[in-house]
This record gives C-alpha cells, sequence and structure tokens, in this order.
C-alpha cells in the first residue's frame, strides 16, 4: 500500500515573497500568520511578503520559514490531501512534529523563534563555519574530519553532498584535507554559525529550558528524527531529541531511507524552493516527489 509523506526544507530555502498568494486566498492562513507575528511580536507579512534584510538572519528566518509550511499545509490538508509520516531537515523538524500532532502550530512558531535567536548569537561572529563537501563519500568524509579536532559533520544531505561544521580553521583545514582526498569541490557555506556543532552546546541547554516549558501533544501519525533516522511515535521523546539536533548531524539521506524501506512512494515537498527533491533524485529517482510552493503547486497536487 503507498504511503504519503510530507517533508518541510531548512534554512536557506526561504524567499521574499513566500506565501503571500496563500496568505490572499484563504482565511485560516491569514489568522496563522496574524496569530504568529502578534504572538512573537513581529509583522510576519512583510517578514516574509515584502523586500527586507531581515529574512535571511538565522533569528527571524526560522520562524518566518515554520510559520509559512505550517499555513500552506493547513491548506493542503483542508482540500483532503493528508501524511502517513513527515520530516523536516533541520529547522524543518519543527513544523513536521506539529504537522505529526506533537505541537501546536503557534508553540512550534514559538520554539523556532527562539531557537533562531540562539542560533545566531551564542558563537561570536568569525568563530565558527560549515562548508559543504562535494562529490566524496560519508566514510571518507568522516575519517578525515576524525582526525582534526573541532570539526564535524553537520548534514548527510544526499550521496556526493555532506556539510561539515564547526570552528573556523578547523573547517578550512579538513576542506583542505578533503580536496586532496578526493572531493570535487568545497563551498564554504555563508551562513550565521557553525551550525549542528557542539559549539552550539550552551544553546542546546537553554533551548532545553524552553522546550520544557511547551506542551506536547500525543502524536497522531509518526515523524522521523534528523538524529537517528527512526521514526518517533512516541512524543515524550521529542524534546530530548530537539535538544540533541542542536549539536548533531542531521541525517537527511538515512531518514529518507528509511521512509522509502517503510513504503514511502510519494514524498511532498512542502514549502519555498525545491531543495529535498534535489536531494531525493541523488537518493531515489524511483519515488515521486511533487512540490507545494505556490497556489499554482497546490492546485496541481489537488
Amino acid at each position: 500500500m503507498s504511503k504519503i509523506a510530507f517533508i518541510y526544507p531548512g534554512q536557506g530555502a526561504q524567499k521574499c515573497g513566500m506565501g503571500a498568494d496563500f496568505y490572499e486566498n484563504s482565511a485560516s492562513v491569514r489568522k496563522l500568520f496574524d496569530e504568529a507575528g502578534e504572538r512573537l511580536g513581529l509583522d510576519m507579512k512583510a517578514l516574509c511578503f515584502e523586500e527586507n534584510d531581515l529574512l535571511d538572519q538565522t533569528e527571524y528566518t526560522q520562524a518566518a520559514m515554520v510559520t509559512t509550511c505550517l499555513a500552506m499545509t493547513e491548506v493542503l490538508m483542508e482540500r483532503g490531501v493528508k501524511p502517513d509520516i513527515t520530516a523536516g531537515l533541520s529547522l524543518g523538524e519543527y513544523a513536521a512534529i506539529s504537522v505529526a500532532g506533537g505541537l501546536e502550530p503557534i508553540d512550534a512558531i514559538r520554539l523556532v523563534r527562539k531557537r533562531g535567536i540562539l542560533m545566531q548569537h551564542t558563537v561570536p561572529a568569525g568563530e565558527g563555519a560549515m562548508c559543504a563537501i562535494l562529490g566524496l563519500d560519508a566514510e571518507k568524509i568522516e575519517a578525515v574530519t576524525a582526525e582534526i579536532e573541532g570539526v564535524s559533520v553537520a548534514n548527510y544531505n544526499c550521496p556526493g553532498q555532506i556539510v561539515i561544521t564547526g570552528k573556523t580553521k578547523a573547517v578550512e583545514k579538513a576542506a583542505e584535507h578533503l580536496k586532496e582526498a578526493g572531493a570535487k569541490r568545497t563551498v564554504m557555506l555563508n551562513v550565521s554559525g557553525p551550525f549542528h556543532s557542539t559549539l552550539l552546546l550552551p544553546a542546546a541547554k537553554e533551548l532545553e529550558m524552553e522546550l520544557d516549558k511547551t506542551e506536547f501533544h500525543e502524536l497522531m501519525i509518526p515523524y522521523i528524527t534528523n538524529v537517528t533516522a527512526e521514526a518517533v511515535t512516541d512524543v515524550r521523546k521529542s524534546p530530548g531529541l530537539l535538544v540533541t539536533q542542536l549539536t548533531s548531524s542531521v541525517r537527511w539521506q538515512q531518514s529518507m531511507e528509511k521512509m522509502i524501506a517503510d513504503g514511502v512512494d510519494t514524498f511532498i515537498e512542502i514549502g519555498p524552493g525545491k531543495t529535498l527533491a534535489g536531494f531525493m533524485k541523488k537518493i531515489d529517482r524511483s519515488v515521486k516527489v511533487c512540490n507545494v510552493a505556490t497556489w499554482e503547486d497546490l492546485e496541481k497536487i489537488i
């Protein structure tokens, strides 16, 4: 029996104008955007729909992305398209948990606003970095990074694309060694911190306090956690996994492989861009991937 998964992109997919056509066409989307803006003290419509300098800043990006993704999902589900399982890349995991029933949408948005602030300000500018390693297998990357203190794997995105993270000099040194080991290219990323590294442990401790104050609900469907690439069915595990996720590797490729092994044959990427669809082409081309980034996309899927 075929299964549908809703999957959610992470930071970097944000785009000016995202969700504007949904806001125009749906009362439930307007309600969520307006409530999110009111609760956070932000003009969420201006942040997402108008040209501005804030959307690409981590402390604003995360709340904007999750609001947009959850708003789009609400309309999709109102139209009768519902998932059997969910997953989200890094930041996207909060949307995945909410859609699985574990978090109220406003709580998910509030949490990522706090998470974004912590991630942007925990490590001083210039002290941490991230670098995409292209065209080298995971085992070689793991072997090289294991020999260099202060660097580790941040993201297993898909075959041939892995991101490393850590102290700036350690990341630069690892990138040089990985080129020597056969990487086709290494690309330093324009990010505001060394995400998914142990340098964010202070942020993880503060996030844990925020999660302790948040009410989680019983999951209606499972979601896949970035930390282990396994299905979560007991929401009591979610807070601890979200704390760990901040400092550990995002196992996206393994998460998709797990879903496919469990019978998922249709993936709907919800949110701006087609990043996850691009990864899936390299993970498994046999499955169907659809995108919902615009109202027109929604109409096509319906």
